[in-house]
């Protein structure tokens, strides 16, 4: 009975470090959400490009967005030569991939396109509207061209976005720069609302009462959900798992994570090195135990998740996502279209054949 009683004070005491290990890179300041070093551009051709521009500031992510001309004929253009030097107006994108990733900003620019129209968006019809997706990393192609076969499903009529790499790209003259900030009341073929909207269709996700998470919860599930808990190191079943597919809120169905980003951090937590959307997650400051540390909810509901550090992997931006399986529910990739979670595919195998 002696050795059975230390034995119980050893593990105890190990779970006691493991959790204060997880915690001490976030004991003294609370963490900036995004990563380090990950910094992407992509240059987006979709009409007139104030709208372009006006839209995709406001993504999370985004650091930078620039108007100008890309893909003419020559290394030089201006906005009245357009017609003779055949450039499309274009809005460089310089963003923060362990925040946004590729798949989530085509899905914005496939949200304020017609794809399937030939040099013409919204009001505005000539070859300097024509839609384009032109990147400058090599190892983006094969991601973009199965994005847009993944996007063709859903549409009747082929689509049109022309695919290349950037020849050039001429920055416009000044006051086409941030123009509908400057001119709020501006000309734009876009509403820049939608930005702020869901990118998809969340209606599916009910947040049940507490009353109904009570009877439909396993005791462990409702506990770190609804009360904060953490459950023990190395117990969950998603710790060491690695399954294609993606994780959703066990609350409400709402996707948080994708199997792409998961990795084994050791510390008995199942860990992210982002989440799957720039939607998915709610950041609030925890200052509990003595420390502050940033706490991760679902956006959706409000569901206890875990935490955030800033000790992940370097190459992947930096943070880790320590999360409590308790939290999740798995949706395995081949059944994620019947479940309807089609739309995340893309977010699982970016390179898929679709």
């Amino acid at each position: 009975m002696k050795n059975k009683n230390i034995l119980f004070h050893l593990s105890f005491l190990m779970m006691i470090v493991l959790f204060l290990s997880c915690t001490k890179a976030q004991a003294e300041q609370k963490l900036p959400i995004g990563g380090k070093g990950m910094i992407k551009e992509i240059y987006l051709a979709g009409g007139c490009f104030w709208g372009v521009e006006g839209y995709f500031r406001q993504i999370p992510g985004v650091k930078e967005t620039d108007t100008g001309y890309a893909n003419g004929k020559s290394n030089s253009a201006n906005y009245k030569g357009l017609h003779q030097s055949d450039h499309a107006e274009t809005v460089k994108i310089v963003y923060d991939s362990s925040v946004v990733s590729l798949q989530e900003l085509l899905a914005h620019y496939f949200r304020i396109i017609d794809p399937t129209s030939l040099n013409k968006q919204g009001n505005d019809a000539g070859r300097q509207y024509r839609t384009g997706i032109y990147y400058v990393d090599d190892s983006m192609i094969k991601e973009i061209q199965s994005f847009v076969k993944f996007m063709q499903k859903k549409y009747s009529r082929p689509i049109v976005v022309e695919v290349e790499k950037l020849k050039h790209f001429i920055l416009a003259e000044d006051h086409h720069q941030d123009y509908l900030q400057k001119n709020p009341g501006g000309y734009c073929h876009i509403d820049l609302t939608l930005a702020l909207k869901p990118l998809y269709d969340e209606s599916k996700f009910k947040v049940p009462s507490k009353e109904e998470l009570k009877k439909s919860l396993k005791p462990i599930q409702f506990s770190v959900t609804q009360e904060k808990a953490t459950e023990r190191p190395f117990t969950s079943e998603y710790d060491k798992f690695d399954a294609e597919g993606i994780y959703v809120d066990i609350t409400t169905g709402k996707p948080l994570f994708s199997s792409l980003n998961k990795y084994d951090a050791g510390c008995g937590w199942p860990s992210f090195t982002k989440a799957i959307t720039t939607q998915a997650l709610q950041y609030l400051e925890d200052k509990s135990l003595g420390m502050n540390r940033t706490e991760v909810v679902s956006k959706t509901g409000g569901a206890h998740l875990g935490h955030v550090f800033d000790d992940g992997p370097a190459d992947a931006g930096g943070l880790r996502y320590c999360i409590n399986g308790a939290a999740l529910r798995f949706i395995p990739y081949d059944k994620m279209e019947k479940e309807g979670y089609g739309d995340y595919l893309p977010y699982v195998k970016p390179t898929g054949n679709f």
